[in-house]
């Protein structure tokens, strides 16, 4: 009896030293990215691409209303002919609006997209290398969770160490 407590209590042992050695933290990636650098040159650059559409669409649409109005102005005036022409204009001219909206939202978009997925690489890179470094079994975001245990370590600081933030 003794010689199989004996086994038992060696064959455990090393479980529990696996269950001591196993770490879980966490990173709340979100806060990390907008204080890196490269997020903020983006948000400028993004800014600034909408800012040329905001510019662009709102020069449109200032020439849209003055030939608005002076088409309600005078169209008692015009020949049926010309009435015809200048309100097919306005319609073309809604069309561009509308085009220029929908081809600016999708550059934006993608430009978003193209500038975004280098700063997520570069800190998955970063909560990877703290993960070997600390040897953390995993390492989670517990924005995207619906419970975590406030008996995992917070490694927030060490990826903004590694990013130099």
């Amino acid at each position: 009896m003794k010689k199989i407590i004996a086994l038992m209590v060696i064959m455990l042992l090393p479980l529990g030293a696996i269950a001591q050695n196993t770490k879980t933290a966490y990173v709340f990636a979100q806060e990390v990215m907008v204080i890196m650098p490269e997020y903020t040159e983006m948000i400028n650059s993004i800014n600034a691409l909408s800012e040329g559409y905001r510019k662009e669409l709102q020069q449109m649409e200032e020439e849209y209303r003055r030939k608005y109005t002076d088409f309600v102005n005078q169209q008692d005036s015009l020949t049926e002919n010309i009435r015809l022409r200048r309100m097919q204009e306005l319609q073309d001219m809604e069309t561009r609006v509308e085009t220029l909206v929908q081809a600016g939202q999708e550059e934006i978009d993608a430009k978003q997209q193209e500038l975004i997925r280098p700063i997520q690489e570069k800190l998955r890179n970063a909560i990877r290398a703290v993960g070997e470094e600390k040897k953390y079994v995993s390492i989670i975001d517990p924005q995207a969770l619906l419970y975590y245990s406030d008996d995992m370590e917070d490694a927030t600081p060490f990826v903004k160490a590694k990013l130099g933030l």
